[in-house]
């Protein structure tokens, strides 16, 4: 699958996979971002994407800047749909204890290419019985 990207940034990074089997490719930002502990924050990485019709991308997390520092992408996934043509921006969040900074060109999250349906709704007055019923949070175990 082609996806087209448009540089907003004349030296933003094209996303790359890091290795063969990678299911998600790197975004890098294109600006200096420092986050102290419990802040958030959004990084840039001066790119568009035109997304095919049917497909989303999702924004995820790397694991080494979560393991090291306590960064995480604060709505993870994110997702960037099919119509969206803006820049793709990364919120970050440091749940970590220390100020944290990186660099321009710093790989800062992932993305990663997802089928998606679109769901047709109907109302009905009463849903199928099922063992679970509507027993919400921690009823299955903790």
């Amino acid at each position: 699958m082609k996806i087209k990207i448009k540089k907003l940034v004349g030296d933003a990074n094209t996303p790359r996979y890091a290795t063969d089997g990678s299911a998600g490719f790197d975004l890098t930002i294109v600006e200096h971002i420092t986050l102290r502990s419990t802040q958030r924050g959004i990084a840039q990485t001066g790119l568009s994407f035109e997304i095919p019709k049917g497909y989303e991308m999702q924004i995820r997390p790397r694991s080494g800047l979560a393991a090291k520092y306590g960064i995480t992408v604060l709505n993870s996934p994110g997702t960037i749909d099919s119509d969206f043509r803006g820049e793709v921006c990364v919120i970050l969040y440091n749940s970590g204890l220390s100020t944290v900074s990186f660099p321009k060109g710093t790989r800062i999250a992932q993305g990663v290419i997802c089928k998606v349906d679109q769901a047709e709704f109907e109302e009905v007055d009463e849903l199928s019985e099922t063992d679970r019923g509507n027993s919400g949070f921690g009823s299955t175990g903790v």
